[in-house]
């Protein structure tokens, strides 16, 4: 598969993606003996031949991709300057430079997918893509049936109205609502403020699900490598 020349030699440990931008518009990077002056220009590793101040860049960081159940009260980030806790920490045993795909916020917990593939990480965020993300969520009061037809079909977020959405009941505690919903676009908390524009604010809220990969029993805290067969079809879900 293609990738960006900058992208590939971070990931072979070269220099960070900025880092590396620099020296390809400097000009120390060549690609089948031919200097590339731009640093999105596609090569194929294993296939082109990538020299970086006339070495040959002949390591590659293997691709790793993990589901992680983040729980509430951890920041989507590799460090915090505040001290708090962090899915960097949860994740050290990876000796791979892994990011996280998207972000859960720090009240909110469920599966997060982490890896090295900026391909891969692109094509689940990139809105054309539409990958959808199912969450469970608890909100305050109980709603009637005009009010989950009104959370599918739609609310007006920040001018515009939020697409499409699958909603559910799925049981009711006392005078809250258990609902599932599953969203295919990204917008920042918009579980959240979906919720509360039809006046029943969130409680407790977790994604289950995005794309084909699922929480199932992984519990708080814990995370797994996505096994071959998952990436065979996770590669497919997003092709």
């Amino acid at each position: 598969m293609a990738e960006r020349l900058h992208v590939v030699l971070a990931r072979a440990g070269v220099a960070s993606r900025r880092q590396a931008e620099k020296l390809i518009r400097d000009g120390r990077v060549m690609v089948n003996g031919q200097v590339v002056l731009k640093p999105g220009t596609q090569v194929v590793w294993g296939q082109d031949a990538i020299r970086v101040n006339n070495r040959l860049v002949c390591r590659l960081e293997p691709r790793v991709t993990i589901v992680l159940n983040k729980p509430k009260g951890v920041l989507t980030t590799c460090r915090d300057p505040r001290g708090r806790r962090t899915t960097g920490e949860l994740v050290r045993g990876i000796k791979a430079r892994i990011f996280p795909v998207g972000r859960l916020d720090y009240h909110t917990e469920g599966l997060l997918i982490l890896t090295n593939d900026g391909e891969l990480a692109q094509r689940l965020q990139h809105p054309r893509y539409g990958i959808p993300k199912t969450y469970q969520t608890k909100v305050k009061g109980l709603l009637s049936a005009k009010t989950v037809q009104h959370l599918r079909s739609g609310v007006m977020l920040d001018g515009s109205r939020t697409a499409a959405a699958q909603v559910r009941k799925i049981g009711t505690t006392g005078k809250n609502t258990w609902l599932e919903m599953t969203i295919k676009e990204g917008r920042n908390r918009q579980i959240r403020r979906m919720c509360s524009a039809v006046g029943h604010p969130v409680l407790k809220l977790k994604r289950i699900r995005y794309g084909p990969m699922r929480l199932r029993n992984l519990k708080p805290g814990f995370y797994r490598e996505v096994r071959p067969a998952e990436m065979e079809k996770l590669r497919k879900y997003v092709a």
